[in-house]
C-alpha cells in the first residue's frame, strides 16, 4: 500500500441534494482537520463514524460551503486505510473547490479506480470482485445489477477458489508421486486422476456455458426486427419502447434506415433494432437503409420476423424466412385481430391490442436462458476477461485429460494443470500481473 493520501469527487457532476468529495490514506484525518470547522470555528474531536456538521474553510478563513464530514478509522473501511469524506451541496462548483482545497492541504488527486484499487491490495475484495463494483455502477437492468451483486458478494470468487483448491490437490498428489514413488503412501492411480479432472472440466463447463448469457446481461442482447414493408415491424419496437419513436403509417417503406434504441424486457437489457423493410428498390435512400438493414441482421444476437398474417407469402416473405434458417429467430404473425389466413409456424400477434406480446417476452426470455431453470446457487460469469481465462483454464485440463487417457508422464500433465491453476488465479488476482491489475482499474470513474 502506498503512503499518499489520495482524493477525489464521489459523485457524478451536476445538480444534486448531496456532493461528495471521499479521501483516503494515512493522512486524511489530518487533512480534514485543516479544512473542516464546527459552527464555532473549532476543529471537532473527530470520533471514528461520528457525523459532524459544520463548514468547509480555506486557511484564510473564507467558508466555500455548509457540509457534514464524517472520518473512518482503518482498517474497517472500504479501502482498508483511513476514511474521510465531506458532504456538502450538490453541484459543480462547490465538490470543485473543496477538492482543490484538500489537494493544497496535502492530499494528492487519485486515478480512477484507486479507491477500489486500494481495497483490492489490502485484502478487501479480490479482483473478481472489484470489477463487479464497475459492472454494478453500468448496470442497465435490475436482471443485470443482482447479478453484479451476487459477485460483488463473491459468488464468483467462492466457485474459482473451490476449482482452485481441487487443482492444487491433483498437483500435490502428482509432486508426492513424482518425488516420492518408493514412500508407503496410497499411490494416485490414472483412472482416479482422470475422475478428478473430469468433475473439474465439468465445472468450468458451467462457467463457459453462463458467459453466454452473461455476456447479454452485462451488454445488452442485439435484437433486429425485419420484415418486408408494412408489416408492423416499427409498431413492435414502439410497444416495447413505451413510445412512438418509429413513425408507424400505412405507407410501405416509412422506416428508410435502421432506428436502435434501447429497453429492459424482463430484466433483460436489449437493443432493439428496427430495420427498413427488406427488399428490391430502385430508390436510392431507401436502398441504402435495406442495406443497412441487413448488415443489421446479420450481426443480430436473435432475429424478431414480422409477417402479415392476414395475407398470403410473398415471395419477400419467403426470401426472408430461407435467411432466416440456422439462426435465433422467433416469427410472428402479425395482425391476428384480422383473422390469420398465413400457416406459418409462430406467434399470433396485433400490435394493434397488442395481442401476444407476453408470448414475444417469454421468447426471449426463454432465448437468454437457453430453457435453463435459475436457482440460488447459479453463477454467473459476465466478464469478459473471466470467460476468456476460464476458456483457456478448460482448454488445459482438456489436454490433461487426453493425457491422463495415454498414460503419458505425471510431470508432462502437471504442466498442463498448473497451467489452469495459474489461468483461473487471474480472475480473482492471485496470478494476475501488474499490467492486468493496472488494466482492470483504468476502466473505472474518478472517485471509485
Amino acid at each position: 500500500m502506498e503512503n499518499t493520501t489520495i482524493a477525489a469527487i464521489s459523485t457524478a457532476y451536476g445538480e444534486a441534494g448531496i456532493g461528495i468529495v471521499r479521501m483516503s490514506g494515512p493522512d486524511s484525518l489530518d487533512i480534514l482537520k485543516k479544512v473542516f470547522f464546527s459552527k464555532n470555528g473549532k476543529s471537532p474531536a473527530f470520533e471514528a463514524r461520528h457525523m459532524y456538521y459544520g463548514t468547509v474553510r480555506k486557511a484564510d478563513g473564507e467558508v466555500i460551503d455548509e457540509a457534514l464530514a464524517v472520518y473512518m478509522n482503518a482498517p474497517y473501511t472500504y479501502t482498508g486505510e483511513d476514511v474521510a469524506e465531506i458532504q456538502c451541496h450538490g453541484g459543480n462548483i462547490s465538490v470543485k473547490n473543496i477538492l482543490s482545497l484538500l489537494l493544497e492541504s496535502g492530499a494528492v488527486l487519485a486515478d480512477r479506480g484507486e479507491f477500489t484499487k486500494r481495497a483490492f491490495l489490502s485484502g478487501k475484495i479480490d479482483l473478481s470482485q472489484a470489477e463487479a463494483v464497475i459492472d454494478l455502477i453500468k448496470a442497465r437492468t435490475g436482471r443485470s445489477y443482482e447479478t453484479a451483486v451476487d459477485q460483488l458478494e463473491g459468488s464468483v470468487s467462492r466457485r474459482v477458489k473451490e476449482i482452485r483448491e481441487r487443482l492444487l490437490d491433483l498437483l500435490v498428489s502428482i509432486t508426492v508421486n513424482m518425488d516420492y514413488p518408493d514412500e508407503d503412501i496410497e499411490i494416485l492411480t490414472y483412472e482416479r486422476f482422470g475422475e478428478a479432472l473430469s468433475l473439474i472440466d465439468d465445472e468450468l463447463s458451467k462457467l463457459n456455458a453462463s458467459s453466454s448469457e452473461g455476456r447479454i446481461l452485462r451488454e445488452g442482447l442485439k435484437v433486429a426486427i425485419v420484415g418486408k414493408p408494412n408489416v408492423g415491424k416499427s409498431s413492435l419496437m414502439n410497444i416495447f419502447l413505451k413510445e412512438n419513436r418509429s413513425i408507424v403509417t400505412d405507407i410501405p417503406g416509412t422506416t428508410r434506415d435502421t432506428i436502435e434504441e434501447s429497453a429492459s424486457v424482463r430484466g433483460i437489457p436489449i437493443s432493439f433494432i428496427d430495420t427498413a423493410g427488406i427488399h428490391e428498390s430502385e430508390d436510392v435512400v431507401e436502398s441504402m437503409g435495406i442495406e443497412r438493414s441487413k448488415e443489421a441482421f446479420n450481426k443480430a444476437d436473435l432475429l424478431i420476423l414480422v409477417l402479415d398474417g392476414s395475407s398470403e407469402l410473398t415471395d419477400e416473405d419467403r426470401e426472408l424466412l430461407e435467411m432466416s434458417e440456422g439462426r435465433p429467430c422467433i416469427t410472428l404473425l402479425n395482425k391476428a385481430d384480422k383473422g390469420l389466413v398465413l400457416k406459418e409456424e409462430g406467434i399470433e400477434v396485433s400490435m394493434l391490442t397488442e395481442q401476444g406480446i407476453d408470448k414475444i417476452e417469454d421468447a426471449i426470455e426463454g432465448f437468454v436462458d437457453s430453457g435453463r431453470v435459475r436457482r440460488e446457487s447459479d453463477v454467473m460469469i459476465t466478464n469478459i476477461r473471466h470467460a476468456d481465462l476460464v476458456r483457456k483454464a478448460l482448454s488445459e485440463i482438456g489436454e490433461a485429460m487426453e493425457m491422463v487417457k495415454a498414460r503419458e508422464a505425471m510431470d508432462f500433465i502437471e504442466v498442463n494443470v498448473k497451467a489452469a491453476f495459474d489461468y483461473l488465479g487471474e480472475i480473482i488476482g492471485e496470478t494476475a500481473s501488474d499490467e492486468v491489475i493496472d488494466e482492470v482499474f483504468s476502466r473505472f470513474c474518478l472517485g471509485k
